[in-house]
């Protein structure tokens, strides 16, 4: 399911809302694949050894099934979202738990892969920022690096909305104001921002 739009902040958007990859069924499927294949194989065997297998396979089956349904249910309620003013992963079915990370607290974002993971389009990501963890680690995510891009951009764009580049352009002078729309223009080329939204903070830049 999605994040829920009735806790954003008045005005903040949504860039990416992430669910964890699909690596992350593998244990519950692989499990239950096994025990399948534990059921086919025992119509197959001699007569002692039939029933046995059968129930082993059955019990497999249903353990397996319920495995695989919490998991999924993990994964439905499971969000690693970026907006224009925060990160935030949260999780829970009932009982919810998470954490948020404001874009100006964030220091550096780091991906891993191995080369298992690059082939499948899943990794991890390490987040670096000026709160008091320090760092927060995010498994099983969905294309790291063009998440980890995605993040810089949204801070970016976020410093370059609260004009918090060089002490704003009230205070920067022309230069500023240059830089901030070559920023903004760099968004827009690689397609961060809408042309509608470039024109939207270029007025606010130039007003």
């Amino acid at each position: 399911m999605p994040y829920p739009r009735k806790l954003l902040n008045d005005h903040e958007t949504i860039a990416l809302d992430l669910h964890p990859h699909w690596w992350s069924f593998s244990e519950p499927a692989s499990a239950l694949i096994a025990s399948i294949v534990v059921g086919i194989v025992s119509f197959f065997v001699p007569d002692s050894v039939q029933n046995v297998l059968r129930v082993v396979a059955l019990a497999g089956i249903i353990i397996c099934g319920v495995w695989l349904a919490i998991r999924y249910l993990k994964w439905a309620t499971t969000n690693f979202v970026i907006t224009s003013d925060r990160i935030i992963f949260r999780q829970g079915v009932l009982a919810k738990r998470g954490i948020e990370i404001p874009l100006e607290r964030v220091n550096n974002v780091l991906f891993n892969q191995s080369i298992f993971e690059r082939i499948l389009g899943a990794g991890d990501l390490l987040i670096e920022s000026g709160g008091e963890t320090g760092q927060q680690r995010f498994t099983d995510v969905r294309q790291p690096e063009r998440v980890k891009n995605m993040i810089h951009a949204q801070k970016e764009q976020n410093e370059i909305r609260k004009g918090s580049y060089s002490g704003g352009p009230a205070g920067g002078g022309a230069a500023d104001i240059a830089s901030q729309l070559e920023k903004l223009e760099g968004l827009l080329s690689r397609g961060t921002i809408s042309a509608e939204e470039f024109e939207a903070q270029k007025r606010k830049l130039l007003g």
